[in-house]
């Protein structure tokens, strides 16, 4: 499939993250008008190095790895800026970029989780345990961490990801796990080692 591209510094998106957007250069307007007239998702990934420090062409500072955007909301401005939400939905692979519009557009190949089911013990356990060391890692927010965390595990870990102190590396680390334990895992693992000391 081929969409547009909204990249972003120091921003991972997962599954069922809500983002908010201000929109604002001419052509992510313009990306956004494609969007609300086709109903598509377009993906968001991470600029890695800006144009300040590199002098790579913009779709060589971007990672080939993001997570399709879906438009929940928008807000256009007076002065044609807009405020938008976005719902993380599927992650995907870049396998060519589409250079043909203002903005950076691609074809993509959705990367789903590698299906394993006889995991699923294990990521609830996991997926309980790294809701249990977040209300540690934060105690303040524990009674709200418990109230608003997720049931499942999927959700859980991109909950996590947004709560836990983390790099855009990190993050991106997680989201290209190839298994949903392995995400589990491996948020789990960024942990500080005092709190995970205590297991």
């Amino acid at each position: 499939m081929r969409v547009p591209l909204f990249p972003l510094p120091n921003v991972v998106l997962f599954p069922g993250q809500v983002l908010p957007l201000y929109v604002f250069e001419p052509r992510y307007r313009e990306l956004l008008t494609r969007v609300q007239a086709s109903g598509e998702p377009f993906g968001i990934v991470r600029i890695v190095q800006p144009r300040e420090v590199s002098p790579l062409p913009f779709h060589e500072r971007v990672t080939r790895v993001g997570t399709l955007a879906h438009l929940r909301r928008s807000e256009t401005h007076e002065d044609g800026t807009s405020s938008i939400l976005v719902v993380g939905g599927e992650r995907f692979r870049v396998q060519d970029f589409d250079l043909t519009h203002t903005y950076l557009g691609a074809d993509v190949a959705v990367w789903p989780l590698a299906p394993a089911p006889l995991d699923r013990p294990a990521e609830e356990a996991v997926a309980r345990r790294l809701v249990s060391d977040l209300m540690r890692l934060r105690p303040a927010d524990a009674d709200a961490i418990r109230e608003s965390a997720p049931q499942d595990p999927l959700l859980i870990a991109s909950f996590a990801a947004a709560l836990l102190p983390l790099d855009a590396g990190q993050r991106e680390r997680a989201l290209e796990a190839p298994t949903l334990l392995g995400r589990l895992e491996t948020l789990l693992g960024f942990l500080p080692g005092d709190v995970r000391v205590l297991h």
